[in-house]
C-alpha cells in the first residue's frame, strides 16, 4: 500500500497530472506496473479446464470501516473474523456475519503516530492469533509507535528534515479480556519487538504464525524512494549506494524476520529460532530472508506446500512476488523485478549488476512480476497487494489458485483482482477476475488488503479513500455468483 515518485514518460497530459497530484498525497510518491507474464484482462482458467472469473462475485460481509488493511480468524472455533482498520481499531464479524457495534480493541490516542489522512502508511498493520489462542487468549499486533526520544537522529545538515526518525516498528502481545471474549484486555501489552524507523513510508506491516509455530514479521527497508535520505546504512554494492534491503548486519529492516513468542533470552521478549539462517554466521539473527523494499502483506498457504508469499511493493518498473525460503536474498536494491535497478535513474534499468551477494548468495527473482504504472513501457500496476492461496470449497475451479491485487488502476479507486496458478520456477502467468457486481475492469474500491478464514475462503479489503479517512471502508468475500 504505498506509491513512489515518478513520472510517466510518454503518458498524456491528463495521466502525468494525476500522478503529480497522487504523489503528492503519497508523501514519497508513485510507483509502476505489471510484468511481461501478465495476459491483463484475460481470465482465469483452471486445470480443469473451467473458468471460474466467468462466475465469480463479490458479497459485502461488512462495511463503514475507515481504512481496512487484513482480516484473520481466530483458531478457536469461533467462525469470527477479526478486521483490522488502520487507525488503530480492530472490529469483529461474528459467526452470523453480523459487525459488532463495539470494536476488540481500539488504541487511545498517542499509542501510534498521528496518521495523514490523505494517504499514509502507517498505523495498525498487523494481527496474528497464537496458535493456542483457545488456551492461552494470546495475540500479536504490528502497530507504528512514536518514535524513541532523543533519536536516532537525521542528516543534521538537512534543515528540510526532522531532527528524529518518524515512527518505531513494534510488534506487541496482548491478551483477551478474561471476562468477555469480544474485548482485548488492551492493560495486558507485552512488547515483544521494536525497531526505530527512519521515515513514514515502507512500514512493511505483516505479521503471521507460520507452519513451523514460529512468528514471522515484515518490515520495510525504512522509506523513501531510490534508498536516499537518512537511515539508509551503506551496503556491498556500490553501484546504488546505501541501503538496508541488503544489509543483514547493521538491522532489521528491508527483511522477514522469524523469531520464536513462546521463550526469551539475551534480554529480548522473544527466542531465536536455533534453524535462522544467520545464526552462528555474519547476519542479525532474527533475519529469515533480505532484499526486500517494502514487504506490505505475505501469506503461507495453508495446504499443500505451505508456501511462503511475499509481495513487494516496487519503485518505478516492476511490482514483485516472491516465493520465499530460508535465508534468500530477493534483490533490492540490486534489483527491481528481474531488472537491474538504477538508483540514478529509476525509470531506466543497468545494462548488468551482480548475481550474487557479498555473501555468495543467489539474487533471487520474483514468481510474479507486475509492471507499474510508471514504467515506460506500459503498466498500470500502481502497488501490489500480495494475498492468498484459495483453499476454499465454495468456488468451482479456484482450488490451488493464488489471488493478489492491485492497488489501483488509475490511482482512483480502480483495484483489482488477480489469480495465478503457481508454477514452481520462473514467472507466472496471472489473469484478471472479473465480478459480476463490478463490471470488467475494477472492484469500485482501493484494495488495501486480503484475508483468510479457517475454511480457506478469500476476502477483499478496501475502500474509496486513498488514505485512512471517512467511513468507506468494506469487507467482501469472494464467491461464486448467484444464479437466476
Amino acid at each position: 500500500m504505498q506509491f513512489k515518485q515518478k513520472t510517466k514518460q510518454g503518458h498524456v497530459l491528463i495521466r502525468s497530472l494525476l500522478l503529480v497530484l497522487f504523489c503528492w498525497l503519497a508523501v514519497e510518491g508513485c510507483k509502476k506496473t505489471d510484468a511481461g507474464t501478465a495476459t491483463g484482462d484475460a481470465t482465469a482458467t483452471s486445470k480443469n479446464g473451467t473458468n471460474p472469473s466467468r462466475d465469480l462475485d463479490l458479497q459485502l460481509m461488512a462495511d463503514n470501516f475507515v481504512s481496512p488493511i487484513t482480516l484473520a480468524e481466530p483458531p478457536d472455533g469461533s467462525h469470527r473474523l477479526f478486521v483490522v482498520d488502520q487507525i488503530g481499531k480492530i472490529w469483529i464479524i461474528d459467526a452470523n456475519g453480523q459487525k459488532l457495534a463495539q470494536p476488540f480493541l481500539e488504541f487511545p490516542a498517542g499509542k501510534m503516530v498521528p496518521l495523514r489522512a490523505g494517504y499514509d502508511e502507517r498505523g495498525l498493520l498487523g494481527l496474528a492469533f497464537h496458535p493456542d489462542y483457545k488456551s492461552n487468549g494470546k495475540f500479536y499486533l504490528f502497530y507504528t509507535a512514536p518514535p524513541p526520544p532523543g533519536g536516532p537522529t537525521t542528516n543534521a545538515g538537512n534543515t528540510n528534515l526532522p531532527m528524529t526518525w518518524d515512527n518505531t516498528t513494534t510488534i506487541s502481545e496482548f491478551t483477551v479480556s478474561a471476562a468477555n471474549p469480544n474485548l482485548a484486555n488492551l492493560g495486558s501489552e507485552r512488547k515483544i519487538l521494536q525497531e526505530p524507523h527512519p521515515q513514514a513510508n515502507h512500514n512493511g506491516g505483516t505479521i503471521a504464525f507460520g507452519p513451523d509455530g514460529y512468528l514471522y514479521i515484515s518490515i520495510g527497508d525504512g522509506g523513501n524512494k531510490n534508498d536516499l535520505g537518512p537511515g539508509h546504512v551503506e551496503d556491498w554494492y556500490a553501484a546504488n549506494a546505501g541501503g538496508n534491503g541488503q544489509d543483514i548486519e547493521q538491522n532489521l529492516m528491508g527483511n522477514i524476520l522469524r523469531i520464536d513468542v513462546n521463550a526469551s533470552g539475551g534480554g529480548k521478549n522473544y527466542a531465536i529460532p536455533q534453524s535462522n539462517p544467520f545464526v552462528g554466521k555474519p547476519g542479525l539473527d532474527e533475519i529469515w530472508a533480505y532484499g526486500f523494499r517494502n514487504p506490505y502483506r505475505f501469506s503461507f498457504d495453508m495446504s499443500g506446500s505451505q508456501s511462503l508469499l511475499v509481495g513487494d511493493a516496487g519503485q518505478s518498473l516492476y511490482e514483485e512476488i516472491s516465493e520465499v525460503t530460508k535465508g534468500g536474498n530477493y534483490g533490492w536494491n540490486v534489483k527491481e523485478g528481474t531488472a537491474c535497478f538504477n538508483a540514478a535513474n529509476e525509470l531506466t534499468e543497468l545494462s548488468s549488476c551482480p548475481d550474487r551477494d557479498v555473501y555468495g548468495n543467489q539474487l533471487i527473482d520474483p514468481v510474479i512480476q507486475a509492471p507499474n504504472a510508471a514504467n515506460p513501457e506500459g503498466g498500470h500496476f500502481v502497488v501490489i497487494v500480495a494475498g492468498y492461496v484459495y483453499r476454499g470449497h465454495s468456488i468451482p475451479g479456484m482450488e490451488g489458485k493464488y489471488i493478489f491485487g492491485n492497488f489501483s488502476s488509475n490511482f482512483t479507486p480502480r483495484g483489482e483482482v488477480y489469480a495465478s496458478n503457481p508454477a514452481g520456477h520462473g514467472l507466472w502467468s496471472y489473469d484478471k477476475l472479473t465480478f459480476k457486481s463490478f463490471g470488467a475492469d475494477n472492484i469500485g474500491n482501493f484494495i488495501k488488503g486480503f484475508g483468510q478464514d479457517s475454511g480457506g475462503e478469500v476476502y477483499v479489503l478496501g475502500s474509496q479513500r486513498l488514505g485512512p479517512a471517512g467511513t468507506t471502508g468494506k469487507v467482501y468475500k469472494i464467491v461464486a455468483e448467484k444464479k437466476q
